[in-house]
């Protein structure tokens, strides 16, 4: 025998399988969660594979299930920065720098940002917001612009941002995708600060 073939399996020996993480499964969440957005599942062909993903035991079970929804990513269009939640919560707050595009994501879980401290980057800030069984909540700074669009299914999207914006102001456009929860644009909460301030400046 040659010795440098010594230890290697026979030709035509299947690959040993491997564990599945739940970094894995998660991954795998994510994808059909974005399938079932994009309309390339639908709620039941959705729930069926979700079950089957969480129990899984080998990698090779995610790919089956998987396969079929996988896509050439676009390297012509820059990636958008992700903030995603999966039978957990995320959440956003403080100083942060807003990217020009944004992909919020939550699957079983909420994802929530607030954006009166953070630094825009942009004129107009692009925000894709998918759930699936979860609640994307964002929170946006007074005098935005807010263009709220998309669709749900057995859910909600809304904004309760209700004063019109500041003349040259900067736009916050949702672009909203729901199954079975709800996107929601909020006006930030006035500061206790800001109320004393407003109250003594009118004289009451």
């Amino acid at each position: 025998m040659d010795p440098d073939q010594q230890g290697e399996p026979p030709a035509g020996t299947p690959a040993p399988a491997i564990r599945a993480s739940d970094h894995d499964r998660e991954q795998a969440l994510e994808l059909l969660s974005a399938a079932a957005s994009d309309g390339r599942l639908t709620l039941e062909e959705y729930s069926s594979r979700a079950d089957r993903v969480l129990g899984a035991r080998l990698v090779v079970e995610l790919s089956e299930l998987t396969a079929d929804l996988r896509r050439t990513p676009d390297v012509s269009v820059g990636a958008p920065e992700k903030l995603v939640a999966i039978l957990s919560n995320e959440t956003r707050r403080g100083r942060w720098t807003v990217p020009s595009h944004l992909e919020l994501r939550s699957v079983l879980g909420d994802c929530h940002i607030e954006m009166q401290d953070a630094v825009l980057t942009s004129h107009v800030t692009r925000i894709d917001a998918s759930t699936t069984l979860g609640a994307v909540t964002i929170v946006v700074p007074d005098g935005v612009e807010v263009r709220l669009f998309g669709r749900a299914i057995l859910g909600a999207k809304n904004s309760e941002v209700g004063e019109a914006a500041l003349p040259g102001a900067p736009v916050i456009e949702v672009n909203a995708s729901v199954i079975l929860g709800n996107v929601t644009v909020k006006p930030a909460p006035v500061k206790l600060g800001e109320r004393i301030r407003a109250y003594l400046s009118g004289g009451g």
